[in-house]
């Protein structure tokens, strides 16, 4: 898989090549991550990259010309054409919110690219007639997309083959089919007894079929996604 991201901080994500997952992946060929910086590309003078936005109102707007310049510069193709061989991603409020499903669905694909915007967002071109799809974190506002794609490349990476020591893991996890969309019961570890908190019994009673039990349990009782807070 190959993740392009668009975005006015491309420094940030050298972190990214780094978490093991994702090592791993770009290790075994599976992931190739690349930024590109829309100041690089620009057609305005001393790397301008917005303006204010028609009908008035606060904040500035990252202009179409811009984001579109800068994909036909790293794509050799008109911008509106990318996504016929790309899966191209405004990472928005206005999208889809981000969930196992779909990074289950983007891990099919070979080539994404993720446009990251700043300010009040992108031109409504840019959405309209440049991307394949809109991805949102969820309801609240971040100061731009890059955590946001962020999220989308540790999500998607970790499910590409060679990234997680145990592949089986992938498939019991929360939010899962295999869970109907529940999260994990809890884990517990070494020391059995701290401070006076102790693991529950079943955990340590070597009974297979007991603790597989209480895990179920334990998962049924877990809030799912759209659940608030479980009192105890």
């Amino acid at each position: 898989m190959q993740i392009d991201v668009f975005t006015l901080f491309p420094e940030w994500f050298d972190w990214m090549r780094r978490p093991r997952h994702l090592a791993n992946a770009s290790g075994s060929d599976q992931l190739e991550l690349r930024c590109f910086n829309y100041r690089d590309y620009t057609p305005l003078p001393a790397g301008q990259v917005d303006d204010a936005p028609y009908g008035g109102g606060a904040g500035m707007v990252l202009r179409v010309d811009v984001v579109a310049a800068a994909l036909e510069a790293v794509y050799g193709t008109a911008a509106e054409d990318v996504k016929r061989d790309r899966h191209v991603v405004v990472l928005t409020p206005r999208g889809r919110t981000f969930s196992d499903a779909i990074v289950r669905e983007y891990a099919q694909y070979e080539r994404i690219t993720l446009l990251s915007g700043r300010y009040e967002g992108f031109d409504g071109r840019v959405h309209r007639y440049l991307a394949s799809d809109e991805l949102s974190l969820g309801g609240f506002v971040l100061a731009g997309g890059e955590t946001a794609a962020m999220a989308v490349i540790d999500a998607v990476g970790r499910r590409l083959p060679g990234a997680l020591g145990n592949v089986d893991s992938l498939e019991h996890e929360s939010f899962s089919p295999a869970l109907e969309g529940r999260v994990e019961h809890l884990h517990f570890s070494r020391p059995a007894e701290f401070r006076g908190w102790a693991v529950p019994r079943v955990l340590l009673s070597g009974d297979h079929a007991a603790v597989a039990r209480w895990r179920d349990e334990q998962s049924q009782q877990s809030p799912g996604p759209a659940d608030g807070p479980r009192s105890e």
